[in-house]
């Protein structure tokens, strides 16, 4: 008996000393936006601040659309198994309402440090460098990377608006260019947040600290 409980302690140990360093990493990202550092400028404070608000709005507001993807999902399974009834409408109604919920979060995803990255070599690292290589990262490849997405989902959706654009590939051809309208919206989301944590990079590779 003495000895189960001997193993039960040590278990409970070693979960307690798990690595969160990811964790830890992820949690950073999310600033109390009521108490940013008294010696951060107050317009970086101004755009951290409208920028998060903003990205954590549309991410909530995002979320909600797995609610009509969901029940169209239901539905159709029910319909198709239980009636022999399948919907023209239900795969196209998740398909588009689950790729704008993707698209719209993605700014919140940044915002909250959710998106890949080699955390195994960036958490050795002193705050400015941290700092540093994500603002050599931001210029280099996210914010060219995010401009050029956004200006050509833009000329794709315009088209999809002007022609009225419907689905090919579905009994149902439900029209396009709502969802394609989360491309352009969830691109430009995103490149606020990358303004918003490159104001944050900055400020930690002045200060080797992180807000």
């Amino acid at each position: 008996m003495s000895d189960q409980n001997s193993e039960e302690m040590e278990m409970e140990v070693d979960i307690s000393q798990l690595d969160i360093t990811d964790e830890m990493i992820a949690e950073r990202s999310v600033l109390d936006l009521d108490n940013l550092p008294d010696d951060m400028s107050l317009g970086m404070q101004k755009t951290i601040r409208f920028i998060d608000l903003l990205n954590t709005q549309v991410g909530k507001l995002a979320s909600w659309l797995l609610v009509p993807a969901a029940v169209a999902m239901v539905y159709e399974v029910v319909a198709r198994k239980v009636f022999v009834a399948p919907t023209a409408w239900a795969y196209d109604v998740s398909r588009m309402t689950i790729g704008a919920m993707f698209m719209l979060g993605a700014g919140y995803g940044l915002m909250r440090g959710i998106h890949i990255r080699a955390d195994f070599i960036y958490r050795n690292w002193q705050p400015r460098t941290q700092a540093l290589v994500d603002l050599v990262l931001y210029f280099l490849f996210f914010f060219p990377g995010m401009v050029m997405f956004f200006i050509v989902s833009f000329q794709y959706t315009w088209g999809a608006w002007v022609l009225w654009e419907r689905t090919m590939d579905t009994a149902w051809m439900a029209p396009l260019a709502p969802a394609r309208t989360a491309m352009p919206l969830g691109a430009l989301f995103l490149i606020l947040q990358g303004i918003s944590e490159c104001a944050k990079s900055w400020y930690a590779y002045q200060n080797n600290r992180w807000a």
